[in-house]
């Protein structure tokens, strides 16, 4: 930001400031950064959690407050009213893509998060000639988006600063599981692309085979997917296998205890954006084993193990050669202390600015001509693009347009 150049507001827009959640996180910590540097900034909202409402404002209140030299910093996850809000406003848009895990995931599961994340990701391609920059918060999502179509895109990193972790630790609910026992941990929104149930298999084979004193404590909240969260439970009790916790969502002090009582951390996921427990599993300095697919190994970088199979044999003899040998798990740890280091060495604050100066120094954005039926056709558009997916016959059964022409 130079000096002579007057200073644009640069606010946030998003659909919900969650607790403990990591576009949250990310959304405070950037607020963080562009106060210290100078810029006013607020976040805007259409829910926030009740511990955080303090801290942002009703998106509505953008409309009139947001003008053609300010910068809006855009989260997108699967659309919402604040964004298509965010997109007739003035102003130069940085979108942050955060990822959109695919529908196919949630068939049979949520049906409802099918077509939300079916024309979420269809409703990211509105925004390409809307922003001026579109950043990834990794590789993945920045390749994501160049597929997709926008033209100017970066990579603004996710680096967590742990604040979350570093407060006094809460043991009321951890405390039962220091007991000697081995635990084995994972932490994740309890949704199918997590894939609880190989976690869960490796688990019943590693405690089966090679550790009867060992339990699995399952952190991340169910709301909304009672339905897998049961489908779980009845693989569990198929399986017979005791020493299984689903914890729901926890506070920031119990997770920091929870980190504290765990000997090894197993993620099985399918589809991760950035997945920040994996850092905070570093931080916490308990071993890390992870399925090596989308956004994992690079968010990894080098640290802890990656397993490139769903073999649950295989993936809990894994576990049992980290677990039983202290030189093993101090090679682990090792690795991910020197990741960690790689991680938080990276600039983020420069990062961040130096993306805002660049977006700043092109001319300011007049409010763009959207019609007053913009969306609705956008979302019929977007049913007749399901059908076409999904229900290709309803299109074979149409007539032929040339039926009944004639033929001259």
């Amino acid at each position: 930001m130079s000096a002579s150049a007057p200073e644009p507001r640069v606010h946030q827009v998003l659909a919900t400031l969650g607790y403990g959640d990591a576009i949250g996180n990310e959304a405070l910590g950037i607020q963080r950064v562009l106060q210290a540097a100078g810029y006013r900034s607020e976040i805007f909202v259409e829910t926030a959690d009740p511990r955080l409402e303090d801290l942002t404002l009703d998106y509505r209140d953008m409309v009139g407050a947001v003008g053609p030299d300010d910068i809006l910093i855009h989260h997108f996850s699967i659309g919402s009213r604040a964004s298509r809000t965010a997109y007739a406003l003035p102003g130069r848009m940085v979108l942050v893509y955060h990822n959109i895990t695919p529908p196919e995931y949630f068939i049979g599961v949520h049906q409802d998060l099918v077509k939300l994340c079916f024309r979420g990701r269809r409703e990211l391609t509105a925004y390409i000639g809307r922003s001026e920059l579109a950043l990834g918060d990794s590789d993945y999502n920045q390749e994501e988006l160049h597929s997709l179509g926008f033209g100017r895109t970066g990579v603004l990193p996710v680096v967590p600063d742990f604040v979350h972790l570093d407060r006094p630790a809460d043991r009321a609910l951890a405390g039962d599981f220091d007991d000697g026992h081995t635990n084995v941990m994972f932490v994740g929104r309890v949704i199918p692309n997590k894939k609880f149930e190989d976690v869960i298999r490796a688990f019943h084979v590693y405690r089966t085979r090679h550790n009867h004193r060992s339990r699995l404590l399952l952190v991340g909240s169910h709301s909304g997917f009672e339905k897998y969260l049961a489908m779980l439970q009845g693989m569990i009790a198929r399986l017979g296998t005791p020493d299984v916790h689903f914890l729901g969502h926890v506070s920031n002090e119990e997770l920091t205890a929870l980190y504290d009582t765990a000997d090894l951390f197993l993620c099985a996921s399918e589809h991760e954006g950035f997945c920040v427990p994996l850092i905070e599993a570093f931080y916490k300095r308990v071993p890390v084993l992870a399925y090596a697919a989308t956004a994992v190994p690079a968010t990894m970088d080098g640290g802890g193990v990656l397993y490139d199979t769903k073999d649950p044999v295989y993936v809990a003899r894994l576990m049992e050669a980290v677990l039983d040998s202290p030189e093993v798990e101090d090679a682990v740890l090792s690795s991910q202390d020197a990741a960690l280091a790689r991680l938080r060495g990276k600039d983020f604050s420069g990062t961040l600015l130096r993306f805002v100066d660049a977006v700043a120094s092109g001319p300011p954005r007049p409010a763009p001509e959207v019609a007053w039926d913009f969306w609705e056709q956008f979302d019929l558009f977007e049913r007749l693009e399901e059908l076409r997916q999904f229900r290709p016959a309803v299109y074979r059964a149409l007539p032929d347009r040339d039926a009944g022409r004639g033929v001259r």
